[in-house]
């Protein structure tokens, strides 16, 4: 249970970090992004599945490119569903989606050994 405070705490802070990074994206507090930390783990184990299985054909055709589309389509849905995060277009999305992916692997390699 700690260990998964401890990720949403920092997965919270990511998503400060990148919206900082990127224009159009803002979260208006910690506890926005809070909040939008652990949807993002919910919707990340629960519709993303489900998006990237429909889009196997999509995603094979583009060489994997189309998993940048679908995780632009899961930050949108975490924007939609959490008060005080928002998200101008969707190429903010996009961009907002790999930074978030890069940020994501930084903190893996600092701090994967301890989880």
């Amino acid at each position: 249970m700690l260990i998964y405070i401890i990720q949403v705490v920092i997965t919270s802070g990511v998503l400060l970090l990148m919206a900082s990074m990127v224009k159009g994206v803002e979260i208006d507090s910690w506890g926005s992004a809070l909040f939008a930390a652990v949807i993002l783990g919910l919707v990340n184990a629960v519709v993303k599945p489900v998006l990237v299985f429909l889009t196997i054909p999509l995603t094979i055709l583009t060489l994997g490119l189309f998993l940048l589309v679908v995780n632009a389509l899961v930050l949108q849905l975490v924007a939609a569903l959490s008060p005080g995060v928002r998200i101008s277009t969707f190429g903010q999305a996009l961009l907002g989606g790999l930074v978030l992916s890069v940020l994501n692997v930084l903190v893996l390699l600092l701090f994967g050994a301890f989880f």
